[in-house]
């Protein structure tokens, strides 16, 4: 089946209705027989349909690694579309806590749809985990003892973006990206790392999302002449933005840059006018470790697929929840005891070693990565060990 297809049919088969995977016989279980229920709640149609099917991947990789019980309790994974909708986020994710009342909630993509998702879980108290929005607030004001990240916020993978600008000889920017949570904080992180550093962000360029007519913003960056262009585009939008870079003429006259979700998942679609970009992300391909050489061959095999920093962020969301559950020996009502055992949990992750913040976001290696052929080939570390600095967090 082709790629596009493949990946179609399995973001449809997501919908069709829970997977369940009953216990052990005889497993000893302290809730009974019934298996832990997991609400995932991501973008199955869409712009962002690719990548919450690809977080979905991961984390069911995950799941069966473990023979899909989790301290000897069956999984039971429920799957809902939130169609990118922050409007639908609240609603959405009341459903899945309330209705089905799911132990943990995994979810999502869209910052909007997150800090939704993010005001119900803090009034219920729901385990939740983030396997990708990347809204500063989730970490920040709204951080909470139930509240986890396994993917980044969205200061730490650009903030070292214009540092690497800089390195290049760089003095003046642009930085172009969607109108909305994501888009906003990664063009304010870009200026702090590129102004820190001795450059000039001359101009801010948005397009309100989801929207891909790029042509009048382009026009502008070639008017403005800046040394260089930053950006925070991903998915479809990312997949039209290069190419129309190129069509437009700028590819050979100011070089682009970008978050490493300008490039990542979409190589195959966009052809040559991405080669020699480089970007920053948490992952990337190249990395010689163990945990990710392994993986990559089991997703491979699983999905006929090679995995991105997506299926990577999912997969580690589920290697988080089964140190917790496994910490209180599938006794997942003992609330207090396993989101205390996820806050210590060191993940050995294919993106490298992985703990959590006192605000329970990643701290975590950030990659350069150039797009060489079909790759995304890690070049260097942009930066080491990288913290979100987590500002207006008060954990109770």
């Amino acid at each position: 089946m082709q790629r596009r297809g493949f990946l179609k049919a399995l973001a449809g088969a997501a919908l069709v209705g829970p997977e369940l995977y009953p216990a052990a016989s005889g497993a000893r279980e302290t809730s009974g027989n019934a298996p832990v229920r997991i609400g995932l709640m991501l973008p199955y149609t869409g712009a962002y349909a690719q990548l919450g099917t690809n977080i979905t991947n991961g984390f069911r990789l995950a799941m069966a690694e473990r023979g899909q019980r989790l301290a000897g309790r069956g999984v039971e994974i429920l799957t809902l579309d939130d169609e990118s909708n922050p409007a639908k986020a609240p609603e959405n994710a009341h459903r899945l806590v309330s209705r089905d009342k799911v132990d943990v909630l995994v979810g999502s993509v869209h910052s909007g749809v997150a800090l939704g998702m993010a005001r119900v879980v803090r009034e219920t108290g729901t385990p939740w985990i983030n396997p990708n929005a990347g809204a500063a607030e989730i970490t920040g004001s709204l951080c909470a003892a139930n509240v986890f990240r396994t993917s980044f916020s969205n200061w730490q993978t650009i903030y070292p973006l214009g540092q690497v600008l800089r390195a290049r000889g760089h003095r003046s920017a642009v930085f172009l990206t969607w109108r909305y949570v994501a888009g906003e904080e990664a063009a304010a992180a870009f200026r702090e790392g590129f102004e820190q550093a001795g450059g000039k962000v001359v101009k801010e360029l948005y397009l309100t999302f989801p929207q891909t007519d790029f042509q009048a913003l382009l026009t502008e960056i070639a008017a403005l002449k800046p040394d260089a262009v930053g950006t925070f585009i991903s998915g479809a939008g990312a997949i039209k933005f290069l190419k129309d870079y190129a069509a437009a003429g700028l590819r050979g006259r100011i070089p682009l840059y970008g978050s490493g979700f300008l490039t990542d998942g979409i190589l195959d679609e966009v052809g040559d006018v991405a080669e020699g970009i480089e970007t920053t992300l948490h992952y990337g391909d190249g990395i010689e470790n163990k945990k990710n050489q392994a993986f990559r061959l089991a997703y491979a095999k699983t999905f006929k697929l090679q995995p991105d920093v997506y299926a990577v962020q999912g997969y580690d969301a589920g290697q988080l929840l089964a140190l917790g559950v496994e910490a209180v020996q599938g006794a997942v009502g003992r609330r207090a005891e396993l989101l205390s055992a996820m806050a210590k949990a060191k993940i050995d992750s294919p993106r490298g070693r992985l703990v959590f913040s006192s605000a329970h976001n990643p701290i975590q290696d950030i990659y350069l990565r150039k797009v060489v052929g079909r790759e995304n080939r890690v070049i260097g570390v942009a930066h080491k060990a990288l913290a979100d600095p987590g500002r207006g967090c008060k954990m109770a």
